[in-house]
């Protein structure tokens, strides 16, 4: 399995960011808006709507906040030709600032070349984003 390894930081304190990361049926809202149109919850899968209407099934594993670690995995609707996805963000804290990790594991091994760059691109969007409605505060 190949993990893809991705982080940032923010320039908001790690309990913000470990609020907008584990309000989970408010993803589209609060990290990804434009990228996820929608969000909802039914009981541990959070479905998430695409901007083309298509939509992904996720399974919630994890959400610790004693650790700011919330894991999940893709059980449907992937648009990549994975055979494995599991995912985790963790929070941690650096003064009055954060680090944002996104770790994902995926099948097949070549499949990370793929899956690196759209991590990449969405976890700079989510510091982008955390740190404007930061501001706002």
């Amino acid at each position: 399995m190949a993990t893809v390894y991705v982080e940032t930081t923010v320039n908001v304190p790690a309990q913000r960011v470990w609020e907008a990361v584990a309000d989970v049926g408010a993803v589209h809202r609060r990290l990804l808006p434009g990228r996820v149109a929608d969000a909802r919850i039914e009981g541990d899968v959070r479905i998430l709507t695409m901007p083309d209407g298509a939509q992904v099934h996720e399974l919630i594993l994890a959400v610790d906040h004693d650790i700011r670690r919330m894991a999940y995995t893709v059980t449907g609707g992937q648009r990549l030709p994975l055979t494995y996805h599991h995912a985790a963000f963790q929070v941690y804290e650096e003064g009055d600032r954060s680090r944002l990790v996104w770790l994902t594991d995926v099948l097949p091994h070549a499949m990370a070349a793929v899956v690196k760059p759209r991590v990449e691109r969405g976890i700079q969007e989510m510091r982008e984003l955390l740190e404007l409605t930061n501001a706002d505060r």
